[in-house]
């Protein structure tokens, strides 16, 4: 790879603490990251700051940009703890040192915000999202684009947070100025009608989702070409339209075609390959093809356990998609041996009342359920919806499901 070669270069010739070189790792970091590399990106992001907190101090800003490229990182591979804890460090000195209107303090706030969303904590991120749209548009207006980064980050927020209408607003909001002043080709334009179409999507309104979908698509493909990563995007997200249809053949074609394109480019371990690998088992056991979603569950398992760890977020999200299909299979036992791993690792990566941890229980209280453990289930479930209401709130979609669900459950056991 050429950018390795420049570092070796200009680590010899100028010396592994010269600013050159130090940028040139970076780069090469960067490139590691957009791989998903994410080890090698680590380890280097790590000697550049640390070299650049020696060399130049803690508040230059080269070594506050390498804390935040490192958290980052971090955030890539689930360490969200460790992420926050750069990005606090990083957030209060640009506020102090730039002031908490200036542009780095606020790309840092947003940083921080993600990484508490990542951590279901996304009351904490909505507030430091409204700060910082509301900063934003103050100084440098409603149309500038990181104004409008803001709104979209903050949409997403509300969306995950079940908040379905708020969420349309804002990005029927970024959608129509990006296409106004950046042109209906842009990808930031085109970025803006995925999540538009994402949240037509949670509200069941597929048709229109399918549309916009469907417009991004062949622009993204005109543009940029059908093999690029944002068109792979597009049509993983029409794919994932079609299965709320139960449109289950189409879906079908449209992952092969994006898992075989992605294997190809960005090859069989990247993560958004991986991502399509998973989606497609989910389609196969949809349409009640369970072997063929078992072998495949069980690829992207053990690929991404091997390359990303046992602990991380993705390995854990397969893990709990292969016990699905188990227990569909009637293999009870083998899939509450996966849940309750996938579970206990959750809750103490995540914490107890994290989304995907209260997902874990739920699943696994049907596994019980299915055992004809009821009352073990009942209590699980009971647990599961009051972290619901703790993290979610009483209105999300989820925490309604869980306690309809819990409704049901009691209600067949009869009198105590």
């Amino acid at each position: 790879m050429l950018l390795v070669q420049v570092v070796e270069i200009k680590g010899r010739v100028l010396g592994l603490e010269h600013p050159d070189t130090l940028a040139s790792m970076a780069n090469l970091a960067a490139t590691f990251w957009n791989q998903g590399r994410w080890k090698e990106a680590e380890e280097l992001f790590v000697q550049v700051t640390e070299t650049r907190r020696r060399v130049l101090g803690l508040e230059h800003p080269d070594t506050l940009a390498s804390m935040s490229n490192l958290a980052s990182t971090f955030s890539s591979q689930g360490q969200w703890k460790e992420s926050e804890e750069l990005l606090m460090k990083v957030t209060a000195i640009r506020k102090r040192v730039l002031g908490p209107e200036h542009p780095s303090a606020l790309a840092s706030m947003t940083n921080l915000a993600s990484t508490y969303g990542n951590q279901g904590r996304l009351k904490e991120a909505e507030e430091l999202l409204v700060q910082t749209t509301e900063i934003r548009r103050r100084a440098l207006g409603p149309e500038h684009p990181d104004t409008l980064a803001s709104i979209a980050n903050l949409a997403s927020n509300y969306r995950n947070q079940g908040q379905l209408k708020e969420a349309e607003e804002l990005f029927v909001q970024a959608t129509e100025i990006r296409r106004r002043v950046l042109g209906p080709e842009h990808p930031d334009t085109l970025g803006s009608i995925d999540n538009l179409a994402s949240t037509y999507k949670h509200q069941g309104r597929w048709k229109e989702a399918v549309e916009l979908l469907l417009q991004a698509i062949d622009i993204r493909k005109r543009v940029i070409g059908p093999e690029h990563p944002d068109t792979l995007a597009s049509m993983a997200n029409l794919a994932s339209t079609f299965c709320h249809q139960r449109r289950w053949e189409e879906a079908e074609r449209l992952l092969v075609e994006v898992t075989e394109i992605s294997s190809r480019v960005l090859g069989r371990e990247h993560s958004s390959t991986l991502a399509s690998m998973a989606n497609l088992a989910s389609t196969f056991w949809n349409q009640g093809q369970g072997k063929e979603a078992e072998q495949l569950f069980a690829q992207v398992t053990e690929i991404n356990s091997r390359v990303i760890g046992p602990e991380h977020p993705y390995t854990l999200a397969s893990m709990s998609n292969l016990a699905s299909v188990i227990s569909n299979q009637g293999r009870w036992k083998e899939a509450e041996e996966m849940l309750m791993q996938v579970t206990k690792i959750r809750g103490r990566v995540l914490g107890p009342d994290h989304p995907d941890t209260l997902a874990s229980m739920a699943n696994l209280a049907s596994t019980w359920k299915l055992q004809g453990r009821n009352y073990d289930a009942v209590l699980l479930l009971g647990k599961c919806v009051e972290g619901g209401m703790t993290t979610l709130g009483t209105n999300h979609p989820d925490t309604k499901s869980a306690l309809n669900t819990l409704n049901n459950w009691e209600r067949s056991l009869g009198p105590p």
